[in-house]
């Protein structure tokens, strides 16, 4: 599938897995806009792209409805109805075990990696259904498909309500035209490396997925025909063990 002059939204598109799939759906002719919290780094993630059409940016905390309602009237006006939604966004926190997690981080986890999913997947949905067609990748984590101590326990629980809420939507929007992939990455090297209690050699991140491994994904899905559905994709570098 020519996914040429296709629309493609990526929320936590200014850095790490989510700026990697916006550059790669730009580079296969994708309008593309890419939403985070800083407007700044949005705005030189967007510049790193510089084939035609540009990336467009927008500030947006997923985690609040409002802004995320805004961000997908503010695409639609912009660049069309959303062809694909990429769910990205996401967060860590250093103290992640029970005894240690702060309800407060708990609830930023949750709001973050799972309502911010389903806020923007509520507001894209009636214009996917209107046209009859619509991908939507969610960014998962190997965490949330077996609870993982590397992970923590807040992380975790928002990534297994991410993949419930991927496989929900699968099975009520598929008869529509509406696909939902979720991908369960393990190691990535990202930025939220930065959100471990302890430091990752560089050497170690070398040998981790890179976001362009997954963006590579994302793209493969989207060209797609409309008859294939790609419901759950695992992905782990070579030295995870995953069984």
């Amino acid at each position: 599938m020519d996914l040429k002059n296709e629309t493609a939204l990526v929320t936590g598109g200014g850095s790490g897995v989510g700026l990697g799939i916006a550059k790669a759906l730009a580079n296969e002719g994708c309008r593309v806009a890419i939403a985070g919290r800083t407007a700044d780094k949005l705005r030189a993630a967007a510049a790193e792209h510089k084939g035609a059409p540009p990336i467009l940016h927008k500030a947006c905390d997923v985690s609040n409805r409002d802004e995320v309602a805004d961000l997908v009237e503010w695409f639609e006006a912009q660049l069309g109805p959303v062809g694909i939604l990429v769910n990205s966004a996401g967060i860590n926190v250093a103290r992640r075990a029970v005894a240690e997690l702060d309800p407060a981080d708990w609830d930023r986890m949750m709001a973050a990696n799972a309502s911010g999913a389903f806020y923007a997947i509520h507001a894209v949905l009636p214009g996917m259904r209107r046209r009859g067609a619509g991908l939507i990748v969610n960014i998962c984590s190997i965490a949330g498909r077996r609870a993982l101590k590397l992970g923590g326990i807040g992380y975790c629980a928002s990534k297994f309500a991410m993949s419930a809420l991927g496989a929900g939507v699968n099975l009520e929007e598929r008869e529509r035209g509406i696909r939902v992939t979720t991908i369960y990455p393990g190691e990535v090297n990202t930025p939220i490396l930065q959100q471990r209690s302890v430091p990752v050699p560089e050497d170690k991140k070398a040998q981790m997925l890179q976001p362009e491994d997954i963006a590579a994904l994302v793209v493969a899905i989207a060209k797609l025909p409309d008859r294939v559905m790609v419901p759950e994709l695992v992905i782990t570098p070579r030295y995870q063990e995953w069984a």
